[in-house]
């Protein structure tokens, strides 16, 4: 049911939930598949990369909330770079390793048959990086759901993780209860449509 005082009720936390997870996690996808090709591939950006990624990459996401509150204007895009953040670091590191794991007789083939470099890494590298690639997109799921509870806490006034904060501090657990089997849902669901996406992707392993 609806709260009083025009504050938002579940289906409306639901939906801006779904919103919020579904902007930070492609975003983190788009930016961590990004970062492990140009770490993966090229020796230079690996480099600068590695010390990187050693040093931000196994600090949670969540410690970062009082810079991205300072960075960004609004608290619902400082959620939604927290979630991108915590995607970010298991995509990278997975699809870094695939696609430097990539046997060199593909790229040896290819290049023989006269492959240019684009051609490399996105017609030999990425597709046979894929199944590391989505290992990573399923940690990043995971990881997203966890800083979604924290993130919606912070200063938005909406969402799961916020109406689970709110019911809690009224000591009404049936709405917890109720948010809490909601969250399941949409995690079951997400994964389950990532699984699908992954057999059709890798159809042809």
């Amino acid at each position: 049911g609806s709260f009083s005082r025009g504050q938002p009720g579940l289906a409306e936390c639901m939906v801006h939930s779904l919103l919020l997870l579904a902007r930070g996690y492609l975003v983190g996808c788009a930016m961590g598949v990004t970062c492990g090709v140009l770490v993966g591939w090229f020796p230079q950006a690996r480099r600068w990369g590695m010390p990187v990624l050693k040093l931000v990459g196994p600090i949670p996401a969540t410690a970062f909330i009082p810079l991205t509150l300072m960075i960004f204007p609004s608290a619902m895009l400082s959620a939604t770079a927290l979630i991108a953040l915590a995607v970010w670091f298991p995509v990278t590191m997975l699809t870094l390793s695939g696609v430097s794991n990539v046997r060199a007789s593909y790229l040896d083939v290819a290049r023989t048959l006269g492959a240019g470099r684009a051609y490399l890494i996105f017609r030999v590298a990425i597709p046979a990086a894929m199944p590391s690639i989505f290992v990573g997109l399923f940690m990043g799921l995971g990881a997203s759901f966890l800083t979604l509870i924290v993130a919606e806490a912070v200063g938005v006034q909406a969402g799961l993780g916020w109406y689970i904060d709110w019911a809690r501090a009224y000591s009404d657990y049936r709405k917890v209860y109720a948010a809490l089997i909601i969250m399941a849902v949409y995690f079951s669901t997400i994964m389950t449509l990532l699984f699908k996406l992954r057999d059709h992707v890798l159809v042809w392993q």
